[in-house]
């Protein structure tokens, strides 16, 4: 008898793959990381080109071990380069006959290009219909149903993220609002007005409407939304910053995590049970390996660079992609029931965003973990890095939060500089304990800083390129 949650629906969307023996699902994903290394060698030449110069041929690969010491990685770089060489999708992409309307191109998507000319990524009819299935099963665990109004503040252009989270609420049936990306006030309004229980942009975003909200008069913790389907963004997996999502909101955060070259299938999906994220690994396959040679796993639970591989993608299937994100991984039991592995904090930060300072590592997401420690801070802040003479500095600047500002424009003159300097040293302390370095911190006024409407941008890297 299946079981039913407090809202009278089934506990799972697939109960059957959702809960099914690890060593069973280990077997199944074997069989389709030979599958397809053999149709990449065989339909894509990227990858036949990429395979000979390695010396490395599909038939050696009997396990799962063999999977990540023999395949060599790609990368955006290559992937680039690629189409810049076939275009426009690349010589990883399969060639459909233009005759089989049934299984040409679905969908045309695409990297926001601001680095130049936009990575594009070509869908195939049934890698759509196959995705939207699993961003259902992705929204179910999430707690979404059938009942909810959702309404998604993602943009609708070449990113995926919006219509990922769209594809996934129409199968399950949810009532869909996709306003996309608007002014603030009226993404409240809204709110108010239709009465939705399922809020989805960047985590960032959503910090940036609690601020919003307060300078409307809007308590948000009494509002109808009770999920936050948040990503884009290493933020939804930070415990600091879910918990002032969640405490702002009144409502359960969660975040859907993937990557542009692999959607549009998700790769993970953040528990209701608080326990971190769901790695989907029977239809995206990850691996934690060494960030100096992604040839060599790392043991269980310890930090290391994420490898994904589509599993049925036909369509410009990533086979060992790496996106140079760091993580770690947990294969213990969740309590809601579900056997994939977890990231328990989810992707820790962008290894390329990493800053090296006087020769410490340094994640953005780091920053902003010790930042939401710190209660009268407000949403935005950024790190200043430069280079003063053959030193490098790093500053960070944060601004206060609506009430810490009005609570210090409220005290005597003498008195406002004491207890700047008294938030100052605090806002210092928690930097030095999170990242294990003393970084100088600069507090602003509310409004100093760009508002975030979609992805943050945090780091303004000021030193000379070599």
């Amino acid at each position: 008898m299946t079981a039913l949650d407090e809202r009278g629906f089934p506990r799972f969307w697939d109960e059957e793959r959702e809960t099914r023996d690890p060593a069973v699902r280990e077997k199944l994903v074997l069989e389709r990381l030979q599958h397809q290394l053999h149709y990449a060698y065989t339909e894509l030449p990227f990858y036949r080109r990429h395979y000979d110069a390695h010396g490395f041929h599909p038939d050696q690969v009997r396990s799962l071990a063999d999977f990540t010491a023999r395949v060599p990685v790609i990368t955006k770089k290559m992937l680039v380069a690629d189409q810049a060489e076939h275009p426009p999708f690349g010589s990883y992409t399969k060639a459909f006959d233009a005759a089989d309307r049934s299984r040409g191109i679905a969908r045309i998507h695409g990297s926001s290009g601001t680095s130049g000319a936009p990575t594009l990524y070509a869908v195939s009819k049934a890698d759509w219909a196959r995705a939207a299935d699993v961003h259902a099963m992705a929204q179910w665990c999430a707690g979404i149903r059938p009942d909810d109004l959702a309404q998604v503040g993602f943009p609708f252009g070449l990113f995926f993220g919006g219509w990922g989270v769209v594809q996934g609420l129409e199968r399950i049936g949810a009532t869909v609002f996709p306003i996309g990306v608007t002014d603030s006030e009226k993404h409240l309004e809204l709110i108010t007005r239709l009465g939705s229980t399922v809020f989805s942009a960047t985590p960032s975003y959503c910090i940036h409407l609690l601020s919003v909200a307060e300078r409307m008069g809007i308590d948000l913790r009494g509002s109808t939304v009770r999920r936050m389907l948040v990503g884009g963004e290493p933020g939804g997996s930070l415990p600091g910053t879910r918990r002032i999502i969640e405490e702002g909101w009144g409502a359960i955060a969660v975040d859907a995590g993937s990557t542009s070259e692999m959607y549009p299938f998700q790769t993970s999906i953040g528990c209701e049970a608080g326990t971190g994220t769901h790695l989907i690994s029977d239809e995206v396959h990850p691996e934690v390996v060494s960030v100096s040679d992604p040839n060599e796993p790392v043991p269980v639970g310890e930090r290391g660079a994420v490898v994904y591989t589509h599993l049925w993608r036909e369509s410009q299937p990533m086979i060992r992609f790496a996106p140079g994100d760091e993580t770690y991984m947990a294969p213990d039991p969740c309590p809601c029931g579900r056997t994939y592995p977890r990231l328990p904090e989810g992707v820790l930060g962008r290894l390329d965003d990493m800053l090296v300072v006087r020769g410490a590592n340094v994640f953005p997401s780091a920053v902003e973990t010790a930042l939401r420690s710190v209660d009268e801070l407000g949403p935005e802040f950024q790190i200043l890095v430069r280079r003063q003479g053959a030193l490098d500095e790093m500053t960070v600047r944060a601004e206060l939060g609506p009430r810490a500002a009005a609570a210090l424009a409220g005290l005597p003159a003498d008195a406002v500089d004491s207890e700047r300097a008294a938030l100052t040293a605090r806002v210092e302390a928690a930097l030095r304990r999170v990242l294990g370095i003393r970084v100088p911190a600069e507090l602003l006024d509310p409004g100093t800083l760009p508002e975030t409407t979609f992805k943050a941008r945090r780091v303004l890297d000021e030193r000379p390129r070599p």
